[in-house]
C-alpha cells in the first residue's frame, strides 16, 4: 500500500475539503500500522485520499494563473509573522494567512465581475488586500472598490502591496469597524453593483439586512459572501458548532428565508454564497 506523503510548511486545513484530506491522510498513517485492515479496505481508503487531495491542486493547475502582483501580495502575506503583530488584548480578530483568499477564490471573484460588468465594489473585510485587488483587476479604467477594513496596519500592509499594481489606484480603503463604514455609505446615498463580504462572522447577518434595508446594493445587484460553509460546521451537528459556525448556520438560514435575494451556495474553498437582490 502506498502511504500519502506528508506536505511540509503548508498552512493549516481550513476548508471543509482541506480539513477532510487531512484526516484522510491520517487514517492511512493509522491503516499502515494495523495488521488486520485487509489490502482492499487499505487500498479504497488510499483511493479516497487521491480522489480528495487531488481536488484543489488540479482546479489550481488548469485555471488562469494570478497576477504578479497578486502572486506577490500573498508572498508577503504568508511570509508576515501575523502571530507577533496581534495579540487577543489589541484585536477583536486572531489574524493569521489562512485569512487570505488565494488564487481559486480570487480569479472566481475576478470573473463574476467581468460577467456582471461591475462598475462599483464594496468589500467588507479587506485583510491584505488579495480579493480586493483580484476584483479591481477586473474593473473598467474609471471602475472603483471601497475596501473596509478595521486594523490600520493591515490597511497599510495591504495599501503598500497595493502600489505594486496599475489597478491598485481604483481601490479606496476605509479604515473603520465595518458597519460603521457601511452606515456612513448608506448615509451618503452610495449604491454597489457587487458587494463581497468576508468579515467578522457574527455580524454577517446585520451587514446583508443593512447593505439590502439602506439600498447599498441594488435590484439586480450582487453580493458574494465568503466562509458560507465554515470548515463544515453549518452542516454538522450543533454541538460540533463554534460561535462563528452557529453565526454563519443562522446567516445561511436567514439569505434562504429572505424574499428580496435568490442564492446558491458553491462549494468553493470554504464556501462561497452568490446572492442576487431581486
Amino acid at each position: 500500500m502506498t502511504i500519502a506523503p506528508q506536505k511540509e510548511n503548508t498552512a493549516r486545513p481550513v476548508t471543509p475539503l482541506g480539513i477532510l484530506v487531512q484526516q484522510l491522510q491520517q487514517i492511512l498513517e493509522l491503516v499502515a500500522k494495523e495488521q488486520n485492515i485487509s489490502l482492499e479496505v487499505a487500498a479504497k481508503i488510499q483511493q479516497v485520499w487521491q480522489l480528495a487531495a487531488g481536488i484543489d491542486p488540479y482546479i489550481e493547475a488548469v485555471s488562469t494563473e494570478e497576477s504578479a502582483a497578486l502572486a506577490a501580495l500573498a508572498k508577503k502575506t504568508c511570509a508576515e509573522p501575523w502571530e507577533k503583530r496581534f495579540s487577543d488584548q489589541e484585536t477583536v480578530r486572531q489574524l493569521e494567512q489562512e485569512m487570505l483568499s488565494g488564487h481559486l477564490e480570487g480569479q472566481t471573484l475576478k470573473m463574476f465581475v467581468h460577467m456582471t460588468k461591475a462598475k462599483s465594489i464594496l468589500e467588507v473585510g479587506m485583510f491584505t488586500g488579495y480579493s480586493a485587488l483580484a476584483m479591481a483587476e477586473a474593473l473598467p479604467e474609471d471602475g472603483r472598490l471601497v475596501a473596509c477594513e478595521v486594523d490600520r496596519y493591515v490597511a497599510d500592509f495591504a495599501i503598500d502591496c497595493f502600489q505594486a499594481s496599475p489597478h491598485g489606484r481604483k481601490i479606496s480603503v476605509e479604515v473603520a469597524p465595518a458597519m460603521e463604514t457601511l452606515q456612513k455609505l448608506a448615509a451618503a446615498k452610495e449604491s454597489f453593483d457587487l458587494v463581497f463580504i468576508d468579515a467578522d462572522k457574527k455580524e454577517y447577518v446585520d451587514y446583508f439586512h443593512l447593505l439590502l434595508d439602506a439600498d447599498l446594493v441594488p435590484s439586480g445587484g450582487f453580493i458574494c459572501v465568503d466562509n458560507t460553509l465554515l470548515q463544515g460546521q453549518p452542516y454538522l451537528p450543533p454541538d460540533q458548532r463554534t460561535p462563528n459556525g452557529e453565526a454563519i448556520a443562522q446567516f445561511n438560514r436567514i439569505v434562504a428565508a429572505d424574499p428580496r435575494v435568490e442564492q446558491v451556495l458553491l462549494p468553493l474553498r470554504d464556501g462561497l454564497t452568490i446572492i442576487r437582490r431581486i
